[in-house]
């Protein structure tokens, strides 16, 4: 799975310097970070109501489908703040063997 985020994170980089119409995360990119959140504020409401539509049709290609379009805008925003998917991860990973707990305490001290 590192893989696929390693080669997405790659291409998102290559397409910072790329002409705007030279392919759409250069267009994104060109049109600056309020359209990438615009987005990614779409995204996450479409995977909302494909969860939900979801529950009730036990049909689950949407959910996937639209978590992919979410995920896929957030690597974008992260890019265009000159992050990557693997300082995520790295967040991820420290939170492995802490409780959630414990976790969201801490943020509030």
């Amino acid at each position: 799975m590192n893989d696929t985020l390693a080669a997405l994170d790659k291409v998102l980089t290559e397409r910072k310097q790329a002409q705007a119409d030279s392919s759409y995360v250069a267009s994104l990119y060109h049109k600056g970070l309020n359209k990438i959140l615009e987005k990614v504020g779409e995204e996450a409401t479409e995977t909302l109501l494909a969860a939900k539509d979801a529950e009730h049709s036990q049909q689950y290609e949407d959910v996937v489908y639209e978590t992919a379009d979410l995920w896929f805008h957030t690597l974008v925003m992260l890019h265009k703040l000159d992050l990557s998917s693997a300082d995520v991860l790295k967040e991820l990973e420290r939170r492995f063997d802490l409780s959630g707990l414990v976790e969201k305490a801490n943020r509030n001290k």
